[in-house]
């Protein structure tokens, strides 16, 4: 099974080029972020007539997840369990084909002196406990998304001036490994040790992209069952050098069955 993550930074603009990707790059299951449109504006339609199963759960304008699969999804949830009065679209979950998918999108946390850091700090925890009742069950899963996190300075082209934002911050990064030790495995990483300076995002202004001036932000943990099953790790960014391309590239993961 190939899973593939996408910040598509809204599906209603970038559409045409989702089609063309899904159609070279043939994964079994997408996990979409940004999708910036309410569920039922979702192009279900477009994506169900070429066989896709749908998962969505949208938001206007902003946020909204997506998750895309060849074969039926089952035990499907719309929201990262921990604060029901959190009403921004940032996860959904579904069981395909054996394998536990979680698609996520997490707060970016950006400016650190607002609200909107606690916020990114604080659905983090709420992650960490999730991911602990997913081990406790102890069926194989995926955490799949953007993190919006660099976890290590080999993951953002300018460490020091990046060192103060939520992406690099120490707190920021704390939280993260407190998912890998809980014994998730960052899938990129079990497979591309000693790279440094792969990316999977690069911003529109400044020229980052021609001159590869990037963050790798969108990753999979993987649990001890799903990291027994990987083959594959990597990084398409093709997608990226197209017109009208998302700021993001997919990312995927193979999981043999």
């Amino acid at each position: 099974m190939i899973i593939a993550t996408w910040n598509i930074n809204s599906v209603k603009a970038r559409l045409p080029l989702l089609l063309d990707w899904l159609d070279q790059a043939k994964p079994d299951v997408v996990c979409l972020q940004e999708i910036k449109c309410q569920t039922p504006d979702f192009p279900r339609l477009e994506l169900e007539a070429l066989g896709w199963h749908c998962v969505v759960q949208g938001q206007k304008s902003y946020n909204g997840v997506a998750l895309l699969s060849r074969e039926p999804a089952t035990d499907v949830i719309t929201a990262l369990p921990g604060d029901p009065s959190d009403e921004q679209a940032r996860y959904v979950q579904a069981t395909v084909s054996g394998l536990r998918i979680g698609c996520l999108y997490l707060p970016n946390g950006n400016p650190v002196g607002t609200e909107k850091y606690p916020y990114k700090l604080a659905w983090m925890d709420r992650l960490v406990t999730h991911a602990e009742q997913l081990l406790r069950a102890e069926t194989p899963f995926v955490l799949a998304g953007d993190y919006n996190i660099c976890p290590t300075d080999d993951d953002v082209y300018d460490p020091v001036a990046w060192r103060e934002d939520a992406l690099c911050r120490p707190e920021s990064r704390a939280q993260f490994r407190r998912l890998l030790n809980l014994g998730l495995t960052e899938a990129f990483r079990l497979f591309h040790p000693d790279e440094p300076h792969r990316y999977s995002f690069w911003d529109y202004q400044a020229g980052r992209w021609p001159r590869d001036q990037g963050l790798r932000i969108d990753h999979f943990l993987l649990s001890p069952q799903a990291s027994d099953r990987a083959t594959a790790c990597d990084i398409d960014k093709t997608p990226r050098g197209w017109e009208k391309a998302s700021d993001h590239t997919p990312v995927w993961c193979e999981i043999s069955g």
